[in-house]
């Protein structure tokens, strides 16, 4: 058996700020406690709620690590109680509650997907948080099906691409708004029916022209004002799901359409659920999702890609929103 190092390579700010916060530290190498893996981490996502976290907005949930990243790929090199030890040496992909900016990270074993061959480590740790996401609320709150139609707003972000990637697989009609003419481009290369520069577009006058009868779910992450809009694209039944409130968590909701098209608000956040839900949630993936990617049908669209110690430029590319896809940081010993 390897013998594990004591301590590692982190990044653990000690004050909320700017990106510069972000800098390599030594920290001790996490233990895995029961059901849980310790996994040597290759490559790891960065998300808009590392940006949040880091701003001192989005706390870690109790019990986290205060070390950042909600998602990696690696090759588990311990176990806890109640997991089979012969599973060191697997290379997986898992969804964390934090502790992915590091050299190693414990994660539950139920939240652990394993690295479709036809991937590599990089493209595996842009996996966990956006396809949990999209799957939960487009498609398990949504009620996305096939034949739909769906509006995704931000539609070149992380979020944005795998509901791309995710909805085209599974029969949807992906409509998307972006910032600029050459993200729209960039959009519809990765798969969406119509992409609409919100910057010069009204995005609801776009979709009532290219489904005239409206849309089946919205998957939204701006809120604020764009929530009656938002509405206003909706087909009767139509469903609208809140998944970050980015232009404000505050919005006017006109009763009467929600009313006469019998529409229905829900939302989610995914960091704070439960070990078990999530565990259920990698096992549904893994069983509709995962024979995509293994088939290389749906591969991750990569940003760009950041040692450990350069987290500081991850989140400055995340910050600038010129970003197509995952923004990923690469662990090198």
């Amino acid at each position: 058996m390897t013998t594990l190092p004591a301590t590692m390579i982190a990044i653990d700010p000690a004050e909320t700020g700017g990106p510069e916060v972000l800098k390599p530290v030594e920290r001790p190498v996490p233990k895995p406690g029961a059901g849980e893996l310790l996994v040597k981490v290759a490559a790891a996502g960065v998300n808009r709620p590392d940006v949040m976290q880091r701003l001192g907005l989005y706390p870690p949930p109790k019990g986290a690590p205060t070390i950042p990243g909600l998602e990696i790929a690696g090759e588990i090199v311990a176990t806890g109680e109640g997991v089979d030890p012969a599973r060191v040496g697997e290379r997986v992909c898992a969804l964390v509650a934090g502790g992915g900016y590091a050299h190693y990270a414990v994660a539950p074993a139920g939240q652990c997907l394993p690295v479709p061959a036809t991937l590599t480590m990089i493209e595996a740790a842009a996996l966990p948080e956006t396809v949990f996401t999209v799957w939960s609320n487009l498609f398990q709150r949504g009620g996305a099906a096939e034949g739909d139609t769906v509006l995704v707003h931000g539609g070149t972000s992380g979020i944005g691409t795998t509901a791309i990637l995710l909805g085209t697989a599974f029969g949807l009609t992906v409509l998307v708004t972006a910032g600029s003419d050459e993200k729209c481009a960039r959009a519809l290369e990765i798969g969406a029916a119509h992409a609409i520069n919100y910057k010069i577009q009204d995005f609801v006058e776009s979709v009532k022209q290219v489904a005239p009868g409206g849309v089946q779910v919205v998957l939204d992450m701006v809120g604020g004002d764009y929530v009656p809009r938002n509405l206003a694209c909706l087909a009767e039944e139509g469903r609208h799901v809140s998944i970050a409130a980015q232009r404000g968590a505050k919005a006017e909701i006109p009763l009467w359409p929600i009313m006469a098209k019998r529409l229905t608000l829900t939302g989610s956040t995914l960091r704070a659920r439960s070990v078990e839900f999530k565990s259920a949630l990698a096992d549904e993936l893994r069983r509709e999702a995962w024979p995509h990617l293994e088939a290389g049908r749906i591969r991750p669209v990569i940003d760009s890609v950041f040692p450990l110690e350069a987290a500081a430029d991850a989140h400055r590319r995340m910050e600038s929103s010129e970003h197509v896809g995952k923004i990923v940081l690469e662990m090198h010993d």
